[in-house]
């Protein structure tokens, strides 16, 4: 049998207010497919961790707008957008609760974010205001762009990429600015920008500021995120 892994999903109204609807970028479950899991979207509409622990094997926490700063302590900003309580109240709880379980876990941009905050974290709520913009961690308006990121020797992440550095495609404007407790730093770009953070006590739950999925197909080094994702699902199946 293959890992069940779910995803989850955009806020109903992040496209269309007139056509709510629940969706996830195609990158993301062809990454998992081609590592032999099957995606399966998991929508914020009726949150039940105790469900999704029991058939599921493994977790993305994908990419999207901003996590509200009321959810941290931080200020509001003219470059936030695409806020929904729905999704942050659901994923900040689910996020929670995955760290404290055994299920393996990828956060990715978004979901690093989210994680950092659910376990007691902050971020900078525009990354420009306070690292400038000579490396750009997005393109204007809002598209990707590529830079390298450094990894700390013998973290998890090092062991997933196969070493300490790797060029990325970056899609963001916020960043962890303080890493909750628990949580270690073990990746940054050449302006200092906290680039992912891993529970060390986990058996694998890492987040990762970049985006993974984006890249993933021609570059085995990011699809190896998503590789050991599924490889560690599967490995928790056979040991229940």
């Amino acid at each position: 049998m293959k890992p069940l892994i779910g995803l989850t999903t955009y806020g109903r109204n992040d496209f269309d207010e007139d056509t709510p609807r629940f969706c996830t970028p195609a990158a993301y479950c062809d990454a998992i497919a081609r590592a032999g899991g099957v995606p399966v979207l998991i929508p914020p509409c009726q949150p039940d961790f105790e469900t999704l622990s029991a058939r599921f094997d493994g977790f993305v926490l994908i990419g999207g707008g901003d996590v509200d700063p009321s959810h941290y302590g931080g200020k509001t900003h003219e470059t936030i957008y695409m806020t929904d309580a729905e999704r942050d109240g659901w994923e900040l709880e689910f996020a929670r609760r995955l760290s404290q379980g055994d299920l393996p876990a990828l956060c990715i941009c978004r979901g690093c974010q989210v994680l950092n905050v659910a376990l007691g974290g902050t971020l900078i709520e525009h990354l420009p205001d306070e690292v400038g913009d000579e490396l750009a961690h997005r393109a204007p308006p809002r598209k990707p762009t590529e830079h390298a990121v450094n990894i700390e020797p013998g973290s998890k992440l090092a062991g997933l990429v196969g070493g300490t550095v790797c060029n990325t495609v970056s899609w963001h404007h916020q960043a962890v600015r303080d890493a909750a407790p628990g949580l270690k730093v073990v990746a940054r770009a050449a302006d200092g920008t906290i680039e992912a953070v891993e529970l060390p006590d986990h058996p694998f739950m890492v987040a990762v500021q970049w985006h993974p999925e984006l890249s993933a197909e021609r570059d085995p080094v990011q699809q190896g995120l998503f590789d050991r994702l599924v490889e560690a699902a599967r490995q928790r199946t056979v040991k229940k």
